[in-house]
């Protein structure tokens, strides 16, 4: 039985990470926990790169709170400006006890104007969801994502394929 510590109480986050693993290693079995960690970025990472530095940063103050895992795992959610446009999308980063270290990003999708707008005031992406979309804590359910796919795609998906693409280089041993 491996144990996993995710940097972060979210459900959603904890969900994607074990359907990840489960998907990855179907003949482990895992024991996960959140734990809250600071991100060291904003609290809406604006960029590629902040984005990125806030998993990493995630992953390694998960690492420290827990030392006893068998892997810690970052994710954090951020934005970015494109040609005028609000980029959205996911970094997750993935350490073994090892030391290995996996990094996996979301696919990515644009963000409504009026969204965007709220973000560049200062309001995080599930904070300008729940106010554009009238909901109460999306970022617990289906996200951004979820609310402008009609949850063809919710967030707890949008999540996993990036847990398995940071899982690569655990599976391609001779490789990485």
């Amino acid at each position: 039985m491996k144990k996993l510590i995710i940097a972060s109480k979210n459900p959603v986050k904890i969900a994607a990470v074990r359907a990840g693993f489960t998907q990855m290693f179907p003949a482990e079995t895992f024991v996960l926990d959140g734990v809250s960690v600071l991100s060291g970025v904003r609290d809406q990472p604006m960029s590629d790169t902040e984005t990125l530095e806030g998993a990493w940063n995630r992953c390694h103050g998960a690492c420290e709170v827990a030392p006893d895992a068998d892997f810690w795992i970052g994710i954090e959610g951020g934005v970015e400006d494109k040609m005028g446009e609000m980029e959205a999308f996911a970094w997750v980063v993935v350490k073994s006890r090892e030391g290995k270290i996996g990094k996996g990003r979301s696919s990515a999708f644009f963000l409504p104007q009026k969204v965007a707008e709220l973000i560049l005031q200062g309001k995080e992406l599930g904070e300008a969801d729940d106010i554009v979309f009238a909901r109460t804590n999306s970022k617990q359910e289906n996200g951004a994502v979820g609310l402008l796919t009609h949850n063809a795609i919710d967030r707890t998906h949008y999540y996993t394929d990036a847990v398995i693409l940071a899982l690569i280089p655990f599976v391609n041993k001779n490789l990485y």
